[in-house]
Formats: C-alpha cells, structure tokens, sequence
C-alpha cells in the first residue's frame, strides 16, 4: 500500500447487478490538472511511448533501458508540461518489465503532474471494473483514456473513480478516423457529436474530458462550442503533422485553457544522440511557445 490511492475510502456498490468499487475523492483530477497548467504556465500534454530502436546508446536498446529513458524525458520537461501521457501498447509489447516500467512513471513523474494513461479501454462492467482497478489503484494513474463504443454501462467503473478522469474517445487524430465517427444518425447528428452530448450528461463529477484530434480543427470547433466546459485531449500535433494553432486557437475554452495538447515522438525521439535530454527539453519549449502564442491570439 502506501500510494495515493489509499488516502481513498473504497466501498463496494452494486450496480446492475455487478460489484463495483466506489471512492470518496480527495481532490479532484480537474483541479489537479489546473493547478499544474498554471503551476508550468503550460497546455503541453508529454507523450512516453518508448520505443528501445531509438533509444540513444549511453540509455541501451533494451526493455530494461525503459525506466532510465523515460526518467530522463520528465526529467527534461517536468517544468514544462501539464500531463504525462504513456500509450499502454508501448509497454505491453515488453510483457512483465513493460508492465513494470509503466508502474514506475506514477513514480517518477512530480506528484503535482498528472499521469494520463493512453489505453481506450472500453469493455462490460465487469471487465471495465478490471481494467479500471488495473489504472487507478495498480498503476496509480490520474487518468484514462476510454472507448465509450459499448455505452454508458461500460464506463461506469471508471467514472465512480470521482477523483480521476476519463477522456472519451470523440473524434481521433487518425486518417480512417471518418469511417464511423463522421456517420449521420437519422437526426443528422454525427456520431462524433452524439459522444459529445453524451460525454455532457455524464459529467456529474467533473471528472469528464473528450479526445479530438488537432488534425480536424474545424471539427473541434464544434466540439467545443457544444461542450464548452470538458477539457479536450489533443493528439496529432508532431509526428501526425496537425495543424496546432488552428486547432488550439477552435479548442480553448473561454478561459483561454481547457486543453492537453499532447506530442510524443516529436519531443521523446527529438535525437537518439547523447543530447538526447537537451534536445527533449528545446523540443517541448518550442511546442509550449506554440501553444501560448495560439491560445492568447
């Protein structure tokens, strides 16, 4: 024991049947997230999606080299970002010390920056409440992201965590993202739109957020006029080549914030050289400077 999780009263309610766990937060990961934004003056979100080929040789190319790699990446950017985000199939692919290297981020991130983890998970209750407990108390994460494909069911053993959030999948930064999330309904509403109104009735605990990629500016735009109080995760800036300023210029809410503007490979693979760690730290101050120059405008 003895992480943060067991400052948490857990109870047990049933739900559908079903045994879920429920907390009582103790602050809430909406504030969390503020006060690191304004701690870091900063909407920069770090990606940590290790990939040991890129490593540089004084880290090593192996899955044990993971830790030290991205202990150096936080080390680099901790005054500069807001968020922490690993991708979780980045760590599976390395099966048990993958899995340990995951644990350790919640560790070696500054416990005022909240960890993000980037899994989409979205199965039945029971299953979900797996998944959840796995984020939450195992890993020790601030925050998931979420498929809400399955519905309202299928996120409740995440949203009963009142002090951790969920980011629910909208509309993704991915080319073939178009296939289903741009489909009309018969009231003509998209399915992109439809997960927004949704993602809006769920939200009684504040802990709630949406995914849009920066690469559809114009669809963040409506997402965020119909949503004007959800924070927003934006991947597909850097490597995906979205366009940042539009998309954080149609994405900040009416307090010029409310977004995690997320890149990975852009500043974690910014050398594979021994400046590896400088070159981290100028690629992320560059993005920060982006984002402020397009939030202000």
């Amino acid at each position: 024991m003895g992480r943060r999780h067991d400052m948490h009263r857990r109870m047990l309610a049933r739900k559908g049947g079903q045994a879920v766990a429920t907390y009582a937060p103790v602050t809430s990961f909406a504030d969390k997230l503020r006060d690191a934004q304004a701690t870091n003056r900063s909407l920069l979100c770090v990606g940590l999606d290790p990939d040991p080929a890129r490593f540089p040789a004084s880290v090593g190319s192996t899955p044990e080299a993971i830790v030290a790699f991205n202990r150096a990446i936080i080390e680099a950017t901790a005054d500069l970002a807001c968020c922490y985000k690993p991708n979780l199939g980045f760590y599976l692919l390395h099966g048990a010390l993958g899995v340990e290297a995951l644990a350790q981020i919640r560790r070696d991130v500054p416990a005022h920056i909240p960890v993000l983890l980037d899994a989409k998970f979205g199965d039945i209750d029971t299953t979900s409440l797996g998944y959840a407990r796995a984020a939450f108390e195992t890993w020790n994460v601030d925050a998931l992201t979420v498929n809400p494909f399955l519905g309202r069911d299928a996120l409740d053993p995440y949203l009963v965590y009142r002090d951790r959030g969920i980011f629910i999948l909208a509309k993704t930064s991915n080319p073939g993202s178009g296939l289903l999330q741009d489909r009309q309904l018969a009231d003509t509403t998209t399915v992109t739109m439809a997960v927004v109104n949704h993602a809006n009735q769920w939200n009684s605990a504040g802990n709630v957020g949406l995914v849009v990629g920066a690469t559809y500016p114009e669809q963040m735009a409506e997402v965020r006029a119909a949503a004007p109080n959800l924070p927003i995760l934006v991947p597909g800036v850097g490597a995906q080549q979205g366009d940042l300023a539009a998309a954080v210029r149609a994405g900040v809410d009416a307090n010029r914030a409310g977004l995690l503007v997320s890149a990975s490979r852009a500043i974690a693979c910014a050398s594979s050289g021994p400046d590896y760690q400088d070159a981290a730290r100028a690629a992320a101050e560059s993005l920060r400077t982006q984002i402020e120059a397009a939030r202000i405008l």
